[in-house]
């Protein structure tokens, strides 16, 4: 599933395409057929990410208030751009946006739904603070995981808690501050917190910049340190994700991978003990 940074790209790329412009808006599958007939020739005024949810606002020019699409990518959402002339839409579309200048397909979301203000609104008012949002509050997070006896591994990835974190971020920013997976969140200093929360913003921000995820610090770069440049599909520098068996880039121990809450956890068991952080 996209981490956060993923959307916000994804807002900032429909943005640069459509903004400002009366989109043809159709469904090729034909499941939001109802919903495109409304918006086609609208104009888009506004796209807008919190956590992993996409928001595309349109308005009508008769009209106040804007209507929403709500994408959310779950697993096996995929959007693809491109320019004009538009090949023929396939039936997997789902939603397809095209001017004069564009296209972008999106297929296989989980949701994908023509929504109001008071619907988008109450989206919001369940996520916690988004790390690449400007109006987020650290502190909110915060007073919920000061309170819990659950991990802060498990914390983090709780969209009501923080979102937009997922898998990758997780593992890395608890590495990256020593940071025991197991420790309770009412464990976590305020001082780490404020840590935690200062990273993942700067890189989130990064990865939105550069459109991947690196976390690694310049000292443990591949040229930094004479290794081989990681290989796997996610791509990106990472100090434990995905690194199961393998060798520390810190201290040389075994990388270990275990199961929380459905989800592959890495961590390195020497850097990340119990007192450390």
């Amino acid at each position: 599933m996209p981490e956060g940074h993923t959307i916000h790209r994804l807002a900032q790329d429909y943005a640069a395409a459509f903004l400002g412009t009366a989109p043809r808006v159709t469904s090729p599958q034909g499941k939001f057929s109802d919903a495109a007939e409304l918006l086609n020739g609208s104009e888009l005024t506004r796209t807008e990410a919190h956590g992993k949810h996409l928001f595309l606002g349109f308005r009508d020019a008769d009209a106040d208030a804007a209507d929403w699409i709500h994408i959310h990518l779950g697993l096996f959402g995929k959007v693809t751009f491109g320019g004009t002339p538009a090949p023929p839409p396939t039936d997997t579309v789902r939603l397809r946006l095209a001017n004069t200048t564009a296209y972008v397909d999106l297929r296989g979301p989980t949701t994908c739904a023509l929504i109001t203000p008071t619907e988008k609104q109450a989206i919001h008012d369940r996520l916690g603070p988004d790390p690449l949002r400007e109006d987020a509050d650290p502190h909110t997070a915060y007073r919920r995981i000061s309170r819990s006896r659950t991990t802060i591994a498990a914390l983090l990835m709780d969209q009501k808690v923080i979102a937009g974190v997922g898998n990758v971020y997780r593992a890395e920013v608890l590495f990256r501050h020593r940071i025991d997976p197991y420790r309770a969140g009412k464990d976590i200093t305020p001082a780490q917190w404020d840590a935690i929360w200062t990273d993942l913003v700067e890189l989130m921000h990064e990865g939105v910049r550069n459109n991947r995820i690196d976390t690694v610090r310049p000292e443990h770069t591949p040229e930094a340190m004479g290794r081989p440049p990681r290989v796997d599909d996610h791509g990106g520098e990472v100090y434990v994700y995905r690194r199961a068996n393998l060798p520390c880039h810190i201290c040389g121990g075994e990388i270990r991978t275990a199961d929380l809450a459905a989800r592959n956890l890495f961590w390195c068991p020497d850097c990340q003990t119990p007192q450390s952080g």
